[in-house]
């Protein structure tokens, strides 16, 4: 019935239900329930293609005279998923926010590819919690028996759609590229999660043949470099190319100069030396710069190495501003330093700046978005908690990424006192200057002066 309905969709939309492709021209289309957002952005990698507005009925409509086939993703902030569209498609989606992933259902033509990358994209969550929970703990053997099932079993589904559909070569590539990345990147992980659950003082010895796929990785697939798969098992092969290289042949070669920065210098020239492929190269730079700099604190000096290094391998890097930017971040928030002068909007709707409200007194800032229903009410939870462990700070709540008059029916809806809360339109200026990562993320000033800017709300 979902299908019927659909299909009658697509061709009120865009005038044709049917496979057949008469022209270049590609048609997307969709419905919208619960819209977080009026309008549907398109884009192909890190490029904007299109954008649509919501109608009165909540629909949208690309009409594209002439595209690159491909894998894209279309954006209805904050959200996003992929979409992959071919010269002369006519497809139509249907969704609703408050199940993102779990309600969409394409129909049209290249249906059958778009379906089917959804369900490996919900089938990888389920089994990512598994292997964390059961999987990673079995023997070398044992375990690749388990990855080669999961892995034979999505194969096999995907010979079954060949032989049922007409979808093109190219369609397939990405499907299976998609389904051998995902389980190249359990066994990149294995040795590591292993370890840490069985507590073994050593890594496992592994089957010689455990790393046979590495001779068939692809540095430089354009068609996958941002297929969420394929950039995962980049992530976690270069690490674990990185880690070993390091642990098997530098000794002590790093006294001279912290761990970390010795580590991600490695990762750093690893990238250099393998990746071919420009975007997929300044997206895995990006990833080592991030970590880097969020995950372990260094010594300012070395800092200065690893950004010096990092520009010296990764020339005209498209990330470069945001990294350089974050490193501003993480040196305004320093202990003794005054806390960004930044621009918040009151339930009353008057601007007020993060100095003002955190003058002549004990703050602890905290965020949230409307977006993500568990994270806010279990951040609420917490947050009742710490007034009774810190009676002598006001917790004051910063909300992103939400429509203003969508936080204040959030507030009313739970009885949130709306005094020590506040909204912010300029969700990019707060996570730059605020250095937002992760989301629970809390800030602790006295009189202005920050305390801890990268304190956590669930470990005060």
């Amino acid at each position: 019935m979902i299908r019927i309905l659909l299909s009658t969709c697509v061709a009120l939309l865009v005038g044709c239900s049917s496979t057949k492709k008469d022209s270049e021209t590609v048609l997307f289309a969709g419905e919208i329930v619960n819209p977080t957002s009026n309008q549907v952005v398109l884009m192909k990698g890190g490029l904007k293609i299109d954008s649509a507005k919501l109608d009165d009925k909540n629909r949208f409509k690309f009409k594209l005279p002439s595209i690159e086939n491909g894998l894209y993703h279309f954006n209805l902030a904050p959200e996003h998923q992929y979409v992959y569209l071919e010269k002369g498609d006519s497809l139509m989606v249907r969704l609703n926010t408050i199940y993102f992933d779990e309600s969409l259902v394409f129909s049209g033509s290249n249906e059958e590819t778009n379906n089917f990358l959804l369900e490996l994209f919900l089938a990888t969550e389920e089994e990512d919690s598994d292997m964390y929970s059961k999987y990673y703990e079995l023997e070398p053997e044992d375990f690749l028996d388990k990855i080669e099932s999961l892995k034979q079993d999505k194969i096999d589904k995907l010979a079954e759609l060949k032989t049922e559909s007409l979808i093109s070569e190219e369609a397939v590539q990405l499907l299976k590229g998609s389904i051998d990345y995902t389980y190249s990147r359990y066994k990149e992980i294995y040795p590591f999660r292993h370890k840490r659950k069985t507590a073994e003082e050593n890594f496992h010895d592994l089957p010689k043949d455990f790393y046979n796929y590495r001779n068939h990785v692809n540095y430089g697939d354009h068609r996958l470099t941002y297929l969420r798969p394929y950039y995962d098992f980049m992530k976690a092969h270069l690490g674990n190319l990185s880690y070993m290289s390091c642990k098997s042949n530098c000794k002590n070669a790093h006294q001279d100069e912290s761990k970390q920065l010795h580590y991600n210098k490695h990762k750093l020239h690893l990238i250099d030396s393998l990746v071919v492929e420009k975007e997929l190269r300044d997206n895995l730079f990006r990833n080592v710069a991030f970590d880097y700099l969020l995950r372990k604190k260094d010594a300012p000096e070395n800092t200065e190495v690893f950004l010096n290094e990092f520009k010296n391998v990764s020339k005209n890097n498209m990330h470069i501003e945001e990294i350089e930017n974050l490193y501003r971040g993480i040196s305004n928030l320093q202990p003794s330093r005054i806390i960004p002068d930044l621009n918040v909007i009151t339930f009353n709707n008057e601007r007020k700046t993060l100095t003002e409200i955190s003058a002549n007194k004990k703050v602890l800032f905290y965020f949230w978005s409307g977006t993500n229903k568990k994270q806010y009410v279990d951040i609420f939870k917490r947050v009742a908690i710490l007034k009774d462990k810190k009676p002598d700070h006001e917790l004051i709540g910063i909300n992103i990424k939400t429509e203003y008059d969508q936080w204040k029916n959030i507030l009313n809806s739970l009885g949130i006192d709306s005094t020590s809360q506040y909204h912010s339109n300029d969700f990019r200026e707060l996570t730059e200057k605020l250095v937002l990562y992760p989301m629970n993320k809390a800030i602790i000033t006295d009189n202005t002066v920050i305390v801890d800017g990268f304190s956590n709300i669930y470990k005060n």
